[in-house]
């Protein structure tokens, strides 16, 4: 087993946390919510996206949340980037990385964006080419890489494509995602082996949602094959609006008790980070998805 003495978590509740949230969130709370993550000891976050308004309206502050976070050296900002329009607009806000997305199910990707996996990938090409050309690195969010919420089961051979794809088009790592929570550990570890056919380990991190309570079962599956980078949402924020039942992201706090208690090196203070949870999860009006989180809280309060 290669199980690394050390992780780098990357938290993506800001962005793909908050994007499914009903409710406004105002862009002061979201920027505080950056600031109380990064001072937990987060190397990397996903801050937002610029997509349009009209199809995700929590994401509209986009240029205020980035231009009012107060940067720290040695800290990544990632955002998402749907098109070249939003990379553009996400270029005058200097972010560290852009994210592209594709998916390993074709219906998903019909679905979601009205294309075929390579039509996706090739619109692309030009966003990736311009990120590079303005020093800007490039991740390629790869989901539904063991099950769709159209297709069911879907093979390590698609991953596989998915993987060849994103690397022909010159991202430079990729996130394996359980977009919609169904994965168990051999599932995971195949579709991480295919991964590993185009990208090396150190370009390769695992990203689960916790639907079927597996998500924790699939990061050590994944710890088990090497794989030193996860995505992780605080207080397991999120979703998939397209897969009707997916719950949140694994939460950040779950994330760090597992890998603390193995021994593994994360750099966060886990008490800071539930923390940060804390903050969103009573600006949101309900308790913490992180079980960490609930057991912390009630240990200080007995």
């Amino acid at each position: 087993m290669n199980i690394p003495s050390k992780v780098h978590l990357i938290d993506v509740g800001p962005r793909d946390g908050l994007q499914n949230e009903k409710q406004p969130v105002p862009a002061a709370v979201k920027i505080e919510l950056v600031h109380r993550l990064q001072a937990a000891g987060l190397k990397e976050i996903e801050v937002t996206s610029y997509v349009s308004p009209k199809w995700v309206p929590q994401m509209a502050d986009n240029h205020e949340v980035m231009s009012g976070i107060a940067r720290q050296t040695g800290v990544r900002y990632s955002v998402l980037t749907p098109n070249l329009k939003g990379f553009e607009a996400a270029l005058l806000d200097r972010p560290d990385e852009i994210v592209v997305f594709g998916a390993a199910s074709e219906a998903f990707s019909q679905k979601n964006i009205n294309c075929s996996i390579a039509e996706s990938i090739e619109r692309f090409a030009p966003v990736v080419a311009a990120a590079k050309a303005a020093g800007i690195a490039v991740r390629g969010a790869m989901s539904c890489t063991v099950g769709c919420p159209y297709e069911g089961e879907i093979p390590p051979e698609r991953v596989d494509y998915l993987a060849g794809l994103m690397k022909g088009i010159g991202v430079e790592r990729v996130d394996v995602a359980d977009t919609i929570g169904v994965g168990t550990p051999h599932k995971v570890q195949a579709a991480i082996e295919a991964t590993l056919k185009h990208f090396p380990i150190a370009q390769v991190s695992g990203h689960f949602h916790d639907t079927y309570g597996q998500a924790l079962s699939n990061t050590l599956a994944a710890l088990e094959l090497g794989v030193w980078n996860f995505q992780s949402s605080v207080a397991g924020l999120g979703g998939c609006p397209y897969a009707k039942g997916a719950t949140g992201n694994v939460a950040t706090e779950d994330v760090v008790y597992l890998l603390h208690g193995m021994g593994i090196e994360t750099g966060i203070d886990l008490d800071a980070l539930v923390d940060a949870g804390q903050f969103i999860s009573e600006h949101l009006n309900r308790p913490s998805g992180s079980r960490v989180s609930r057991a912390l809280l009630a240990k200080r309060q007995g």
